[in-house]
C-alpha cells in the first residue's frame, strides 16, 4: 500500500505553511484565562492536595508533569515535586509511537515498504520469521509466541522481562525473532514490546546508513527541536523502540503536534501523506483475532492507540467516551501519555508514576476536552 504513497509523497512533498514552536512553544497563558475554571478542575484532579507522596504503595493520581497545547500554544503547564520543564521523563511505551513514526520516515524516503519481510533487512533469522512484514510489526500481529506480562505475574514467564532485563538484552530484535510463530503472521493481534524492538532493528538497518548512528536525532528529534532527550540502546546497538525514550513533556508535545499536522513540520513533510491516517485505522488483526483485548481498552491502529468502538469484539462504544472519536494517543506504562485530538486542535501530554487505577485516560480527557472546548468558543 505505502510503496505508492511513498512515491507520491516524494514527488510532491509540499505541506501547508505552519509555524514551528522553535526554539520553544508560544505562550498561550493569556488566552487560557477564558478557561480558568476548567483548568482549575483539571489541575485539582491531576495534583490532588491530599495525595500522600510518602505512601509506599504509591496510591492515587501521581502526576509528574502536564502540558496542554491548543492551536500550537501552551495554554497550561505544571510539574510535580522534583520535576520541571527541563527534566526528561521516561516515556516507556510512548517510545513505540516514535518508532512507528521513524518507520514512516523510512517509507517516505523510499528506503522501506510496509510489505517488506523482516528478512529483507535483517540477516540470519529463522526461516519462519521471514513471513513477518513491517506492517505486521507496526500492528502487533507478528504471530510470534510472546507473553507480555509485568508486575503481579511470574517474571520467569514474561517474554518482555526476559527481553529487557534477561537473556534478550544483548540483541533484543534477534531474541524476539527467534521465537516460534504461534499463529500465521498477520492473522492475530497481540500487544508486544518485542514487535516494536524488531521494528526498531529493521528501521535502524535502513535509516542509520542515511542518518548516522544517531539517526533518531538527526532525522526526527532535532528537526522537531527536542532538547536533552535520551534513547537507550541494547547490547547490539539497536534503539529500544519499545520502552526507553526519555524526553521533556514539552518535547513530547512536539511529537504530538507533528501527528496533529499530518506529519508536516515547518512546511516540510516528514511522514508520507496519509501515514498518520493509516496508522490511526483499526488494524485488521485487531478486528479478527485479538488475543489480549479487553472491552474498555483503547484499540490499536499501528503503534498508536485509538478511541474507536470495536463491535465485532463486543465493544460497541468508544473506550474514552468523554473524548471525540478522532482522539489518538501514544501511551506508556504508569500512565505516560500523549493525546492528540485534531477536531479540537489539542495536544495533551501527561507524565506520571501511577501504580493503581486512580488515574484513567477518560477522566483526564474529559477535563482536557472541557478546556479545549471553552477555548474554541468565540
Amino acid at each position: 500500500m505505502f510503496a505508492f504513497l511513498a512515491l507520491l509523497s516524494l514527488a510532491r512533498a509540499e505541506c501547508p505553511t505552519q509555524a514551528a514552536p522553535l526554539p520553544d512553544w508560544p505562550d498561550g497563558s493569556a488566552r487560557a484565562d477564558a478557561a480558568s475554571a476548567e483548568i482549575a478542575a483539571l489541575e485539582q484532579w491531576l495534583f490532588p492536595p491530599e495525595l500522600d507522596r510518602a505512601d509506599k504503595e504509591r496510591r492515587g493520581v501521581r502526576t509528574d508533569g502536564v502540558v496542554l497545547i491548543h492551536r500550537g500554544e501552551v495554554v497550561y503547564e505544571r510539574y510535580g515535586p522534583g520535576w520541571s520543564a527541563d527534566r526528561p521523563h521516561l516515556a516507556w511505551s510512548v517510545s513505540k509511537s516514535f518508532m512507528g513514526a521513524l518507520a514512516g520516515m523510512a517509507v517516505h524516503r523510499g528506503l522501506l515498504r510496509v510489505e517488506d519481510s523482516v528478512c529483507a533487512h535483517l540477516s540470519e533469522l529463522p526461516e519462519a520469521s521471514c513471513a513477518i512484514t513491517v506492517e505486521h510489526l507496526l500492528g502487533f500481529s507478528s504471530g510470534l509466541d510472546w507473553r507480555e506480562t509485568y508486575e503481579g505475574e511470574s517474571p520467569t514467564s514474561s517474554s518482555v522481562l526476559a527481553m529487557l532485563y534477561g537473556e534478550g538484552r544483548g540483541d533484543m530484535a534477534r531474541f524476539v525473532l527467534s521465537h516460534p510463530l504461534r499463529y500465521p503472521a498477520g492473522s492475530a493481534y497481540q500487544y508486544s514490546s518485542g514487535d516494536s524492538n524488531a521494528l526498531s532493528a529493521v528501521v535502524g538497518a535502513v535509516l542509520e546508513p542515511v542518518g548516522g548512528e544517531r539517526y533518531p536525532w538527526t532525522m526526527l528529534l532535532d528537526p522537531l527541536g527536542f532538547r536533552g532527550a535520551v534513547w537507550e540502546r541494547d547490547g547490539a546497538g539497536t534503539y529500544v523502540g519499545s520502552s526507553y525514550l526519555y524526553a521533556r513533556p514539552r518535547d513530547l508535545g512536539r511529537f504530538g503536534q507533528l501527528l496533529l499536522q499530518d506529519g508536516c513540520w515547518a512546511g516540510e513533510r516528514l511522514l508520507p501523506e496519509g501515514w498518520v491516517a493509516w496508522a490511526s485505522e483499526v488494524n485488521s488483526a485487531q478486528r479478527s483475532r485479538p488475543l489480549d483485548f479487553v472491552v474498555g481498552d483503547p484499540v490499536q491502529g499501528r503503534q498508536l492507540w485509538l478511541n474507536r468502538a470495536l463491535p465485532e469484539q463486543g465493544a460497541p462504544t468508544r473506550p474514552w467516551p468523554s473524548a471525540p472519536e478522532d482522539t489518538v494517543a501514544a501511551l506508556g506504562h504508569w500512565r505516560q501519555a500523549i493525546y492528540i485530538i485534531p477536531s479540537l486542535n489539542l495536544v495533551a501530554v501527561r507524565t506520571g508514576d501511577d501504580r493503581d487505577e486512580s488515574y484513567t485516560h477518560d477522566a483526564f480527557l474529559a477535563r482536557a476536552v472541557d478546556v479545549a472546548r471553552r477555548l474554541e468558543l468565540p
